[in-house]
């Protein structure tokens, strides 16, 4: 099912949590909103289920007025951070539940009712767990249910609200890739919030990068990594380094010294440089290097991450770099640093 979001607005108070938003979400994708606490991804999710209503705007499932629908007539599956499982029933019956519940005219027959909970149950992998309690559980097997119960009623959108939060992190990492797969087989729209970067970039067909209420990009994860529209996806998506320069005409300046960096049209005046510490080059002092000096060098996996003291404009900064093992310089020792990938913004 295609979702159109146009023009949505919503306040609580005089706190503005959408800002004119639309967006298009394409039939059987997989859609992640990610931004930082009070960005309005949840928000965003909670209207398109029918939990929240906005100010101004419009939401259209496949061309019709969503808006006008309540939540069971729209038909979707909403999967919680905290399970929401009832703890009196054990796992089939929770995932039978949506089902058992229709009016009678639409019930379905208690032998399809288990025929379709089992196949629900081997779907997600947990077939032998039928009888047992949430309480009787782990985070990552609760979650699983919590989404197996979603899916019995055949919703026409799947929508996730930070469905792996409350996991720890390698229970988290197992989950995001059986849930990828998962969605290469059903192709059910699906709308995932989350503010795990890592988890967007992982799972998503497209990310919406969103921050104060408004959608700052939204594309696949290579272009949202590869190329952030502004200063804010490029701070927020991946590890960043960002100092403050000054364009001057077609030079970068940095501490006063002028660094042959190019501007990317950047207008004249304050600006400034961000760049990821794997896109940092250590090596010999020179006229088109950024000149520090070695403050630390920590283990990071693989490599190894380097401190470097900058001076800039009113001060000194820090800037962190990432350099194979093997090759990594001394505390003290005077190196050049110069950025292979980077972005230019205005200040």
């Amino acid at each position: 099912m295609n979702i159109d979001v146009q023009s949505v607005t919503k306040n609580f108070g005089s706190f503005k949590a959408l800002n004119d938003v639309s967006l298009k979400i394409q039939s059987g994708e997989l859609l992640a909103l990610l931004g930082p606490s009070g960005s309005g991804k949840t928000t965003l999710l909670r209207i398109i289920a029918g939990l929240e209503w906005p100010d101004s705007g419009a939401v259209r499932f496949d061309g019709q007025d969503a808006l006008s629908l309540s939540v069971k007539e729209r038909d979707v599956g909403f999967v919680f951070q905290h399970y929401a499982l009832f703890r009196h029933m054990n796992v089939f019956d929770n995932i039978a539940f949506g089902l058992r519940v229709r009016p009678r005219r639409e019930r379905k027959p208690e032998s399809f009712i288990k025929n379709k909970v089992e196949q629900l149950l081997e779907l997600v992998q947990i077939g032998s767990l039928a009888d047992r309690y949430p309480s009787q559980l782990s985070g990552g097997q609760r979650q699983r249910v919590a989404l197996a119960r979603a899916l019995a009623i055949e919703p026409r959108v799947l929508l996730l609200d930070e469905p792996f939060g409350a996991l720890d992190a390698k229970v988290r990492k197992d989950l995001r890739r059986w849930l990828r797969n998962l969605h290469n087989e059903l192709h059910v729209t699906s709308i995932l919030v989350t503010h795990d970067q890592e988890e967007a970039l992982e799972v998503s067909d497209r990310v919406v990068v969103m921050g104060n209420g408004k959608i700052e990009q939204v594309g696949s994860p290579s272009e949202v990594y590869d190329n952030p529209a502004s200063a804010f996806v490029h701070d927020f998506i991946g590890e960043s380094v960002a100092l403050p320069i000054k364009v001057d005409g077609s030079l970068v300046r940095i501490g006063g010294r002028n660094i042959g960096l190019d501007t990317q049209g950047v207008a004249q005046g304050d600006a400034r440089l961000f760049v990821r510490p794997h896109d940092i080059e250590i090596g010999q002092l020179g006229d088109n290097a950024l000149e520090g000096e070695v403050l630390a060098v920590r283990r990071f996996g693989p490599t190894h991450r380097v401190d470097v003291s900058v001076p800039i404009d009113g001060g000194k900064a820090t800037i962190e770099a990432a350099v194979p093992a093997g090759h990594e310089p001394k505390i003290g020792e005077r190196v050049g640093l110069i950025p292979e990938r980077y972005r230019v913004f205005a200040a």
